[in-house]
């Protein structure tokens, strides 16, 4: 058997895009193989400042889906961004992972996912691969995101802020 070959999404945003590369970075040296997915618009990014580090992608393969926006579009208006992938994103991730796995060497055997981006690990199941849930942030964020139901019910806060 081969090596694990791991389909990696970040929701594209800098603080989402940097860690779960540099995620991917270390599974590559632990033998992984990287398919990481960009928007269309983040790729010329993330490929610019990969030059500017005088990184090798070796054995991380960059691949784009659109992200549902149009060209000059606000891609900092999360709402609009968010709906934007969900239209577009599941239909070209089935693609792509149908796509690969009949035309490249390396099957993609596990999925790796941004927390932002979640909804699509129907997707992944979908397909038959294994996931796993990724959060960029703080431990304390994550604490207290996952926090906000009981303090809502206990009255803390309020649901509407």
């Amino acid at each position: 058997m081969g090596s694990p070959h791991a389909l990696m999404l970040p929701y594209p945003a800098q603080g989402h895009v940097v860690p779960l590369m540099e995620l991917a970075h270390c599974l590559v040296d632990r033998g992984f193989k990287i398919t990481f997915i960009n928007t269309e618009y983040n790729h010329s990014r993330v490929v610019a400042a990969s030059c500017k580090k005088g990184e090798d992608m070796g054995r991380i393969r960059l691949v784009t889906v659109p992200d549902g926006l149009e060209p000059g579009e606000d891609r900092n208006d999360i709402g609009r961004l968010t709906q934007g992938l969900l239209n577009v994103t599941p239909g070209c991730l089935e693609e792509l992972i149908r796509n690969s796995n009949e035309t490249w060497e390396e099957k993609i055997t596990c999925f790796i996912v941004d927390w932002s981006m979640a909804w699509i690990l129907e997707v992944a199941q979908k397909m038959g691969l294994r996931s796993a849930i990724f959060w960029p942030s703080s431990p304390a964020m994550l604490a207290a995101t996952l926090s906000i139901p009981k303090l809502t019910e206990g009255g803390i806060i309020e649901e509407n802020g």
